[in-house]
């Protein structure tokens, strides 16, 4: 059994060789590619790597596959709230594949070496439990935003990540994983709340509640702290007892497990509102009341 300084050192040097590898090569990588695909004794002067790739795209334009519109998820939380039916929209990040991804498609060591930012978001690997309650609630969950990146910790995770588990593509509960973001962009979250009871979970659900609460968003109370996996047994249990339409739930990782289960045995609507509550409250972003 390796010890814990034969870990670290293994996880540093993968860090080190993934951070290397690239920062310095996805510009050099794709003409590297590009070159070992014309035929012997040829060269392609004037004509760019991207540009090879754009008109090579053409031909797979048909096997593109459709993510939901942030139109159209604001279309099935606004039917689901109006009908009072459950409805969770949850996200996959790097944090999340990465969870997902250790010790089942990719090794511990390298999932620790490519996510020293994970016990901050709610999981300190291994946790093999809280993994598999994450990949549980991915099953179940409603819509479930993806990364448009298809770098190796996001697109390289997601697909064999959804092999693992056997979570097919079904267009109807895809879109992007900045969902959160792209509803307030669009302004389709402020109407989406007008008159409705909101709840509000995760360790900034204070703050948060008092920017939502002064743009007139009728808040019906906050669950905290969510520090972590270990927190959402209480953190749901402390849910069971407000009463609310929709809950707004910025906790990290296991925002994911909270938005399914609320909407699973709850019967409510939750949505992964994620880092734009960050960006509420330091004003970085502006919550709108007048976008009805």
């Amino acid at each position: 059994m390796q010890d814990s300084r034969t870990d670290q050192a293994e996880e540093s040097a993968y860090a080190k060789g993934f951070d290397a590898g690239y920062k310095a090569g996805a510009a050099t990588g794709a003409e590297e590619e590009m070159a070992s695909l014309l035929p012997p004794y040829t060269i392609l002067p004037g004509v760019s790597a991207k540009e090879v790739m754009e008109a090579g795209l053409q031909r797979f334009l048909p096997r593109l596959q459709p993510l939901l519109k942030p139109e159209e998820v604001h279309v099935r939380l606004e039917q689901s709230l109006a009908l009072k039916k459950p409805l969770s929209v949850v996200r996959l990040g790097d944090g999340e594949l990465l969870a997902l991804a250790h010790d089942t498609v990719l090794p511990l060591a390298h999932a620790k070496a490519a996510g020293p930012f994970l016990t901050r978001a709610g999981i300190t690997l291994p946790d093999y439990e809280a993994r598999d309650r994450l990949a549980e609630a991915v099953r179940g969950a409603d819509i479930i935003g993806i990364p448009a990146s298809r770098l190796p910790t996001y697109q390289g995770l997601l697909f064999p990540v959804l092999r693992y588990y056997g979570i097919g593509h079904d267009p109807h509960r895809f879109t992007i994983s900045t969902i959160n973001y792209a509803l307030h962009e669009h302004r389709l979250l402020q109407p989406l709340l007008l008159n409705r009871q909101v709840l509000v979970i995760g360790n900034k659900a204070e703050p948060l509640a008092e920017v939502l609460s002064a743009s007139g968003v009728h808040i019906t109370g906050t669950v905290a702290p969510v520090n972590g996996f270990r927190d959402v047994p209480g953190a749901l249990a402390a849910t069971a007892q407000h009463t609310f339409d929709i809950a707004l739930v910025a906790s990290g990782i296991p925002a994911v497990v909270i938005c399914q289960t609320i909407a699973a045995e709850l019967g409510k609507v939750a949505l992964d509102f994620g880092h734009l509550a960050d960006k509420l409250i330091s004003g970085e972003l502006t919550y709108d009341d007048d976008a009805s």
